[in-house]
Formats: C-alpha cells, sequence, structure tokens
C-alpha cells in the first residue's frame, strides 16, 4: 500500500489504500469557518453559538440517485453537497458544516475521489460560502455510494417546520421548478444507447443539444441563503421540493392539517424555461413543474401580511381543508405521488 500523495492517476482505491487515497483528498476539501477542530482526529469540533445544533442527512446510491454513465465525479460531489445543504436552509437555519463519507469499487480511481472532492468544494464555495468539510469516511464496497451529514446554525431563531402553515397564509417559492426534472428526462430518452442502457457518448451528445437541461439535473443550485431570510420574514412553514411540487406541497399540508392550493399560472415561467431548454418537453411542462423533484427550491408558506424576502415568489394560497393539496382550486388533474426511490427505481445502474 502506497503512502505517496503523488500516486499516479491510474492508481485506484485498492492499489493505493484509504490512506493514501484520504492523503489526496483532504488538501481539495474545503475548511469549515464553523470548526475549530477539523479532520485527523477522531471527531471535529464545529461552534454552535445558537445552542442548537441542525442536522440532516442524506445518501447518494449509484443506481437509485445516479448513474455514472451520466453524472462525472465533481457532479456527484457538487449534488452531494447541495442536497444537503438545501435540508438546512428549508429549516431556515445556516448550514456550518459536512461530513462525508464514501464506499466505493476498490478499482474506483483515485482522480475520481479527488473529483467528488473538488465538487463538494465548489458546491460549498457557491452555494454557501463558509461551509467545509470536516470529517468522514472512507470505504469499499460494490456500489459507489455518497452519505452527507450537514450541520447547521438557527442563529438565534426558531426553526420553520412543515406543520406551521395557517389558512390564508402565502404559499411562496424561491428557486425554481421543473428544470432538474427536464433533464432526467431527457436524460432518460435520449442519453441511452440502442438497447435502453444509460451511454456516456449519447449522454454528451444530449450535452451538447440540451446543455441547460441536463446540467439543471446533475447539478442543481439551491438557494440556499433564502433560508434564512425566510425565517427571519416569518415563514410559518418550509421545506425543499426534492420530490415534486405537488408530493411535498402536500406533505406541509398534512402537517399543517391546512389545504395548499397551487396556482399553475404562477408557474408560466417555469414551463417557459423548459420549452426554451427542452421543447420536446413542452407537451408535458406543466407535469414537469407540478410533480418531478430535484431542483431543491425552498416552498414556505408565509402570512398574508409578510413582506415575501426578494428570493420568493408567491405561487398559491393556503386555504381550510383536510390536509390536501389542490391546483387552481380543484383536485390535481396529475399525478401527486413525485420521486420515491423504492418504488420509481427499477433496479437498473449504469
Amino acid at each position: 500500500m502506497s503512502l505517496d500523495p503523488a500516486a499516479p492517476d491510474s492508481a485506484t482505491l485498492g492499489s493505493a489504500g484509504e490512506l493514501a487515497a484520504l492523503r489526496r483528498i483532504f488538501p481539495i476539501l474545503p475548511p469549515a469557518a464553523a470548526a475549530t477542530v477539523g479532520p485527523g482526529d477522531d471527531g471535529a469540533v464545529i461552534a454552535a453559538p445558537d445552542g442548537r445544533v441542525v442536522i440532516s442527512t442524506d445518501l447518494l446510491v449509484h443506481g437509485p440517485d445516479f448513474r455514472l454513465a451520466w453524472s462525472s465525479p465533481f457532479d456527484l460531489g457538487w449534488k452531494g453537497a447541495a442536497t444537503n445543504l438545501a435540508d438546512i436552509a428549508a429549516m431556515g437555519a445556516r448550514p456550518t458544516a459536512l461530513v462525508v463519507a464514501i464506499a466505493a469499487p476498490l478499482d474506483t480511481l483515485i482522480t475520481d475521489l479527488e473529483g467528488i472532492a473538488r465538487g463538494l468544494r465548489d458546491a460549498c464555495a457557491e452555494l454557501a460560502p463558509g461551509v467545509g468539510v470536516v470529517g468522514g469516511d472512507l470505504s469499499a464496497s460494490d456500489t459507489l455510494t455518497i452519505a452527507v451529514t450537514v450541520f447547521g446554525d438557527l442563529g438565534g431563531v426558531d426553526p420553520v417546520l412543515r406543520s406551521g402553515a395557517r389558512a390564508g397564509d402565502v404559499i411562496a417559492l424561491a428557486g425554481t421548478v421543473g428544470r432538474a426534472a427536464a433533464g432526467l428526462r431527457l436524460l432518460f430518452a435520449q442519453g441511452i444507447d440502442e438497447d435502453g442502457e444509460p451511454d456516456p457518448t449519447a449522454a454528451a451528445e444530449l450535452v451538447a443539444r440540451r446543455p441547460a437541461a441536463v446540467e439543471a439535473q446533475l447539478r442543481p443550485t439551491p438557494p440556499i441563503a433564502a433560508g434564512v431570510a425566510a425565517a427571519l420574514a416569518g415563514a410559518t412553514s418550509m421545506l425543499d421540493v426534492s420530490d415534486g411540487l405537488l408530493l411535498d406541497a402536500g406533505r406541509i399540508a398534512s402537517a399543517s392539517g391546512f389545504d395548499l392550493d397551487i396556482d399553475l399560472h404562477a408557474l408560466e415561467a417555469d414551463r417557459a424555461w423548459i420549452a426554451g431548454a427542452a421543447p420536446e418537453l413542452i407537451e408535458v411542462s406543466a407535469e414537469i413543474v407540478l410533480t418531478d423533484g430535484e431542483d431543491h427550491s425552498l416552498l414556505a408558506t408565509f402570512p398574508a401580511t409578510a413582506t415575501l424576502p426578494g428570493a420568493f415568489r408567491p405561487i398559491g394560497v393556503v386555504r381550510q381543508g383536510d390536509g390536501r393539496v389542490l391546483v387552481n382550486g380543484e383536485d390535481p388533474a396529475v399525478r401527486t405521488t413525485g420521486w420515491d426511490s423504492f418504488v420509481g427505481w427499477d433496479g437498473a445502474a449504469g
């Protein structure tokens, strides 16, 4: 097992070993401003000025969550950071640090692990400056799996829960819906070979034709700073739209015990974006913005008298009811199940 951090680019996790791999990865990972003790000990120490710590964790697994034929290592690192940072933002908190664990096949190139680290670094720098990786783990597995745990600080305000929506509240959205989903639909339709399997060459050709849609899927850009702004503006409930607007709105409706009525006309800009970036999806653009996820935008409710933070736009109203989600005052004409990896995955990888 070589401990040389300058191991050749052909080195794999199996040939170089854990210590050599970590010595090449650590210099790439961003430090966390909130860490008083970073990587290198049995545990990190993160400052918690508020006295409370918000924690969330998520997994990216090859197959149900990404396809190596479509995603670069950089993409995976970016998405691992972005999706978890959005969970902290959805609580009205400021992200402070990440812990990242990777289980990878032994033939994984060390350069690929470095690519994941660069994606983590650049996503943190762009979406949540000052957030860094304070530790984690590296292990072997037949299936590439990336586990990210993120920590956040409430800054003296109460967390924004899913259960606080009340009748008369304005439903508002920070970010976009439908873009990442449009990219995913294109990948499954056009980023495949003649046997229907994910194909890097076909994906590269698709990127050349539809770059904005594919990038929105592979490298989402959730509005992380909008979470704190929403909390300070008096948001009564909030979550990130990971599984589809209607499904996630339904989670607020169920937790709060009121109906959430979405105005489809307020999503015309999102449908127009799909028409421009992925014109072959125009006919299903309404379904995409309502039912598909992975933009990781923030869906929140605010009192009618509140001034919406600049990142938010009104898209509906909370009404008396029994926890349903409506579209233009009626039951949705499209499915409301959204994405569920336990029932939506066909068992394939690629």
